[in-house]
């Protein structure tokens, strides 16, 4: 069978009743492309043009964990990827010798010692990235990077066919644009506007302000975000100087 052959299967094998939806699909294929290349996990993710990074969704929950700790740490395998778009090989010492932040929490809360991060081809929503997590990192020479960078085209063409055949989201953008963990990041968006006007503050500053204090109470964005989103949390305490810090 082909490389083609028998991904289809891969994502055919993918019958969980509760990812049928279109909004699932990068869950789909992200199980697919950990099945078929032999890696404990797998996660999909774009940067949008506004320079978001945005996930879209991921085979394991460990996976998406590892995406929020990324996007905690602001840089990381992934995001290297999407940016110079060239894939990146990561170990665990050289993920404490390139992101140190990242390779921290990484150990700390997830089983994964090694990344793969390739690039996709542009989507609709921006330019694509296929990270591949592994437990071992010496499992890492294993990977057929052929066979890999195959799958990622794969990947793309399946995205871009279901752009155009499958229904779109009423917020704009294909189905699996909206899913589970991207709905989850756009609180961050939302809760960086609303610390930009409590602390008139420009987008950049306020999303490095989240990230301060989520480093500083150990929790992700995500997690804070959604709570100045929901007004559990004033966004004025998110201030360097502020008495009462974020928990």
């Amino acid at each position: 069978m082909s490389i083609a052959e028998r991904f289809s299967a891969a994502v055919g094998d993918v019958s969980d009743a509760d990812l049928a939806g279109p909004e699932l699909l990068p869950v789909r294929l992200s199980r697919a492309c950990a099945r078929m290349l032999g890696v404990d996990a797998a996660g999909l993710s774009v940067l949008d043009s506004s320079g978001r990074r945005v996930p879209l969704g991921a085979s394991s929950d460990a996976a998406e964990v590892a995406e929020r700790l990324q996007f905690t740490a602001g840089s990381g395998p992934c995001q290297t990827a999407q940016e110079h778009r060239e894939p990146v090989f990561a170990v665990s010492a050289d993920l404490h010798r390139r992101w140190p932040t990242f390779a921290s929490l990484l150990a700390e809360r997830t089983p994964f010692r090694a990344v793969v991060a390739l690039p996709l081809g542009e989507t609709l929503a921006g330019r694509g990235a296929l990270d591949l997590f592994f437990a071992d990192e010496t499992a890492v020479t294993g990977l057929d990077v052929f066979e890999a960078m195959a799958v990622g085209d794969l990947v793309t063409s399946a995205l871009g066919e279901a752009a155009v055949w499958s229904p779109w989201s009423p917020d704009g953008g294909p189905a699996w644009l909206h899913g589970p963990v991207s709905r989850r990041r756009s609180a961050v968006w939302e809760a960086i506007g609303r610390l930009s006007l409590a602390l008139d503050t420009g987008a950049a500053a306020a999303l490095d302000l989240l990230r301060a204090a989520a480093w500083s109470a150990d929790r992700s964005v995500d997690d804070l975000a959604s709570d100045v989103v929901s007004g559990r949390l004033d966004p004025t305490t998110l201030h360097p100087g502020a008495a009462d810090p974020p928990r």
